[in-house]
């Protein structure tokens, strides 16, 4: 029986489209220089688990307030970088196993070793699943990710006794209602500025420390303390009795900010939503509430007036030394 003939045809070349494909690509990062091949295995070794270390957001008492929030994970390279210089609490530093050779990869994976932060080298694929998974459909994580673990809050107990035992007169700011995180992180910038001895926020139809705030913070959210109050009137009443007076910031306030007399004592400051202002519970909870003078505009955004009131007082305190 003769032998069939083939019918595949001459195989056609590439005519050089598959050398040409190649061209213009950088190269991947030598074996030598992923020095994060050894911490990684130093780490193993060691049996460190980066998710048991207490961040600069741990309170002080009490354990974790993060309600089981679940970890976030931020993408792409200088907002991966900027966040491990600025000392966010994180789990994890995944790199593409094709990564081409940069600068910030190099100081984020050092960073990231620095603070004993795991690094996993993983493929393109993985990346782009677990970038779905948290909430950035499509977005381009250029081979780099963040995994960063729930802010661990102070309980609100505690952040008036590091506050009453300060040598400056005490200065909380509590946010009532605020659902921005980035007013969160306006807010927490402006506080760490003019001297706050942390934040307050309620624990529920708030926002809380996402990456969002972190990025807005520009890294004060590593140094201030952040507490959450399971009912925000009530921790304000229990303030008022430890000693503080609490003022409340609003359009229609009795007394204009600048002849607040009660900002050179022990002060909790508060600052309402971005539209409602302050809630009726809060605002009758105030010693006082503050206005701001301003002209050519019916409000100004949350964190703008929280670090207008934050100027003012920390003016005062200083004028009358």
């Amino acid at each position: 029986m003769p032998a069939k003939k083939s019918k595949k045809g001459p195989t056609k070349g590439s005519g050089g489209k598959g050398r040409r494909s190649l061209e213009g690509k950088k190269t991947t990062l030598p074996a030598e220089e992923r020095h994060w091949h050894g911490q990684k295995q130093r780490r193993a070794a060691q049996g460190t688990d980066a998710g048991d270390r207490s961040g600069p957001g741990a309170p002080r008492s009490g354990g974790s307030r993060g309600g089981g929030a679940k970890s976030e994970l931020l993408i792409g390279r200088n907002p991966v970088v900027e966040a491990l210089r600025a000392g966010m609490p994180a789990t994890r530093l995944f790199l593409a196993n094709s990564m081409e050779n940069d600068d910030r990869v190099n100081e984020a994976a050092k960073l990231a070793g620095a603070a004993g932060v795991e690094i996993l080298e993983v493929n393109r694929a993985e990346l782009d699943r677990r970038s779905e998974s948290n909430g950035h459909p499509g977005a381009v994580h250029q081979g780099i990710a963040l995994q960063v673990r729930p802010y661990r809050y102070w309980a609100d107990g505690d952040l008036l006794d590091a506050a009453r035992s300060a040598e400056a007169p005490a200065l909380i700011i509590a946010l009532d209602g605020v659902t921005d995180p980035h007013n969160l992180g306006a807010v927490a910038r402006s506080a760490a500025a003019f001297g706050s001895h942390g934040l307050l926020i309620p624990e529920r139809r708030a926002a809380g420390v996402t990456t969002a705030a972190w990025k807005t913070s520009a890294g004060t959210l590593a140094r201030l303390p952040i507490a959450q109050a399971t009912n925000l009137t009530r921790t304000l009443e229990a303030y008022k009795k430890a000693g503080l007076f609490v003022v409340g910031l609003g359009g229609e306030g009795d007394t204009p900010l600048d002849r607040l007399d009660l900002a050179t004592g022990p002060l909790v400051l508060v600052v309402g939503s971005e539209g409602k202002g302050l809630s009726r519970l809060v605002r009758e909870t105030c010693d006082a509430v503050a206005s701001i003078p301003i002209t050519g505009a019916e409000s100004l955004n949350a964190s703008v007036a929280a670090g207008v009131a934050l100027y003012e007082v920390a003016r005062r305190r200083s004028s009358r030394h």
